[in-house]
């Protein structure tokens, strides 16, 4: 009854308008370049006198907003006191497979991790969010998740809004279920509560003047489709890897899970008005999540969808209240703002298909898993194999009958082609790490460019970022090779392999520091291809351990060892 009874609410606030009764919280920011981050739990009141178990980032819900300048080098330092293991990935940042916090990148229980990377992306909005394989969607719906703002040297020479909380706003917009006794269901298809940045029913005070609202969808499945209730135009001057050539402008921006998308709305001459940021979903095609129709067929169920007032209609976001301007206020758009280099298709070293599917075709495949190139995820499993500076064109083709953002660590991407049209929308222009692949056979194609990092035995992801998609195993692994550079032999003198030649069917690597231990490792043959993988269970972690190679044909091998200090590389013969 109490969820019915906000239900109702939530549909009454929609219809008619009504005064949003919480201020929109801000979270607070960290600059600089070292960064303590503590994973903790904690108790969120999201409705009076109720509270609810989440989860935060040195807080009970959320986390604060990093700020990074590029060109520097950050030092994190990420403690995980959840009680359970985790991991932390820095969504759409250019960095090394080892910094990137995706699922091999485990944080125990009371461990620290201590990534450190420099900063080489542009000036953008990015986040940061769990990335452990079957519970990604627990840990995000319960509260961990936070907004990375890069600054760079060009992004400062504009005329844009730039001051936090005031005329620059971070909106990380969600949708969660609840059951009776107001605790959060992460594993749900009934996300009937909306809030932004943690705040359910929020409104915002902002100057009447050009203001920059920076929008990240943070939901678990829902598609969003931004408008203004006065349908005004705004501009969209960013997407997901940074700022674009000129202000596109627009009435209604779609962004799909993990999308981002930085906005102006000029409110000059509008203070004491209000307007509402809103979700256009009755102009959702069918087959998006948070359409009338989440399957291509309108007969396709999917349990828990519906009822549910958010789906296919129209709805409010965030309430703005337009106040008086601040002492130095914009009041223009500018006419353009940085230079995009279009990644030329006739260069490309390689062309890569991707074909999107349901593990069960049918009228009820909604509520089955979904795979990529015919395979569930598989934490041993390599896919795919890159070599280092490829420029690469991938086509993706969604045979599902549901969208499905498309996401891919390391890289941002240029697309080329929505559906084999190149005539693109505003909104799919500049750089991009998640995209919207339509149903029913949709595609889209792109291209992009694996630099600077190679490391053959800790992979990168891509997968779709719906996240009970990704949890069911819509994910595959690749690594970036550099087949030009030799072995680095970074073992120390006490640290031993024998036999070596192998002749029997075990190898023994024993550390020259017992306090130091073994996490995985990967036997990689002199073409430079990975033979065997293996990420150890924590129980298995030892400075000792016996290695199988019995299984390996003649010849010489490189074995990578991966410690809790470093990489460890030795040759051997294989008899």
């Amino acid at each position: 009854m109490k969820k019915i009874t906000l239900i109702l609410l939530l549909i009454f606030n929609q219809n008619f308008n009504l005064i949003a009764q919480n201020p929109l919280f801000i979270p607070p920011t960290m600059s600089g370049s070292d960064f303590q981050l503590t994973l903790q739990t904690g108790t969120t009141e999201f409705f009076p006198g109720h509270q609810t178990a989440t989860y935060g980032v040195n807080g009970n819900l959320l986390g604060p907003t990093l700020i990074f300048q590029k060109g520097d080098t950050v030092q994190m330092h990420v403690t995980n006191q959840l009680g359970q293991t985790t991991t932390i990935h820095w969504h759409g940042m250019h960095v090394s497979s080892v910094n990137d916090g995706g699922p091999h990148i485990m944080i125990q229980p009371g461990e620290t991790w201590e990534p450190r990377f420099p900063v080489l992306n542009n000036a953008s909005t990015m986040w940061y969010h769990p990335h452990l394989h079957e519970f990604t969607e627990e840990h995000v719906a319960k509260g961990i998740a936070g907004m990375i703002i890069i600054k760079d040297n060009a992004e400062a020479q504009l005329n844009l809004p730039r001051t936090y909380g005031v005329d620059d706003i971070p909106v990380i917009v969600q949708t969660k279920d609840f059951d009776n006794n107001y605790q959060i269901i992460p594993d749900s298809n009934s996300d009937d509560v909306l809030m932004v940045n943690g705040t359910i029913q929020p409104y915002v005070d902002l100057p009447a003047q050009v203001v920059r609202l920076r929008l990240l969808n943070g939901s678990s499945q829902r598609v969003f489709n931004f408008g203004l209730s006065n349908n005004q135009n705004f501009y969209l001057i960013g997407t997901d890897g940074g700022l674009l050539d000129v202000p596109y402008s627009m009435t209604r921006l779609p962004l799909s899970p993990g999308e981002r998308a930085e906005i102006l709305i000029d409110l000059t001459g509008m203070q004491n008005q209000t307007v509402y940021l809103m979700s256009y979903a009755s102009e959702l095609g069918a087959g998006i999540y948070g359409s009338s129709s989440p399957g291509m067929n309108p007969n396709m169920t999917l349990n828990g969808y519906n009822p549910n007032p958010l789906n296919g209609t129209d709805f409010n976001i965030l309430q703005i209240n337009v106040t008086q301007p601040t002492s130095q206020p914009v009041t223009s758009i500018p006419s353009t703002l940085v230079n995009i280099t279009p990644l030329d298709q006739a260069n490309a070293d390689q062309q890569r298909t991707f074909t999107l599917r349901p593990v069960t075709m049918g009228i009820n495949q909604l509520n089955g898993d979904f795979t990529i190139n015919g395979v569930s995820f598989d934490m041993n499993t390599i896919n795919v194999t890159i070599p280092l500076n490829n420029l690469e064109v991938w086509t993706v083709t969604n045979n599902s009958a549901i969208a499905h953002p498309f996401h891919v660590h390391d890289i941002q991407y240029q697309i080329i082609s929505i559906n084999g049209n190149t005539n693109l929308p505003d909104y799919a222009k500049g750089w991009h790490d998640t995209f919207l692949v339509p149903a029913g056979g949709g595609s889209i194609q792109f291209i992009t460019e694996f630099k600077d990092f190679a490391n053959d035995s800790i992979p990168y992801m891509y997968h779709c970022h719906m996240l009970r998609h990704e949890d069911g195993g819509m994910m595959g692994a690749f690594t970036v090779v550099d087949n030009n550079t030799g072995v680095e032999e970074n073992a120390t003198q006490n640290d031993f392999l024998f036999p070596n030649p192998a002749s029997g069917y075990y190898i023994t690597l024993q550390l020259g520091d017992n306090t130091e231990v073994i996490k995985s490792y990967t036997i990689i043959n002199t073409a430079g291809q990975m033979v065997y993988h293996n990420l150890l269970d924590p129980n298995e972690w030892n400075y000792m351990l016996s290695i199988p190679v019995g299984q390996l044909s003649k010849g010489t091998y490189i074995l990578k060892a991966y410690t809790n200090r470093r990489i460890v590389s030795k040759t051997f013969l294989k008899n």
